[in-house]
């Protein structure tokens, strides 16, 4: 989906739609939906987050961020890259149409589609393409450890605190 179609989506889903301002506060966000969907905390480790907008009633979700991340998954050697724009539709175990990641398979970098569970039992995470073609991995690879938690909520916290303030 390019950036002109994105924005023109993120508009129309605004309306109803919860939004998020100031990197803490979004990435707490963007954490505790990960959570409530049951998908691994650590899916979207993003950076400089300006917006997270939920609209629940359509699943819509988006994530703005000011520059490009590439993330190396160690645990799996994989790499991702999350563009400035993200956006999915999200329901239980799964994103889906999703717009603005991509990862690397052997030399080229590969647009995702969809991620999800399908058995929770099985603890595996399966990644696919608009293609169709997909890659599972075990959900710990994507685990966020309890320190680095810990300072994503405090930091939302802190930065709650200062726009109530202001």
């Amino acid at each position: 989906m390019s950036t002109v179609k994105a924005e023109l989506t993120i508009d129309a889903q605004r309306v109803d739609a919860e939004i998020y301002n100031g990197d803490a506060l979004c990435r707490k966000k963007s954490m505790d939906l990960l959570r409530e969907i049951s998908l691994p905390l650590g899916l979207l480790p993003l950076e400089d987050i300006e917006e997270v907008g939920l609209n629940r009633s359509t699943g819509f979700v988006w994530l703005r961020q000011k520059k490009r991340k590439d993330h190396l998954f160690r645990k799996i050697g994989r790499w991702t890259s999350y563009g400035t724009e993200i956006t999915a539709v999200v329901e239980n175990r799964r994103m889906k149409k999703i717009t603005g990641v991509k990862v690397k398979e052997l030399l080229i970098w590969v647009s995702l589609s969809d991620i999800y569970i399908d058995d929770p039992a099985s603890e595996k995470v399966t990644f696919q393409t608009p293609t169709g073609l997909s890659r599972s991995f075990p959900a710990t690879a994507f685990d966020v450890d309890e320190a680095e938690l810990k300072k994503i909520v405090e930091a939302a916290e802190k930065e709650e605190a200062t726009a109530t303030a202001a």
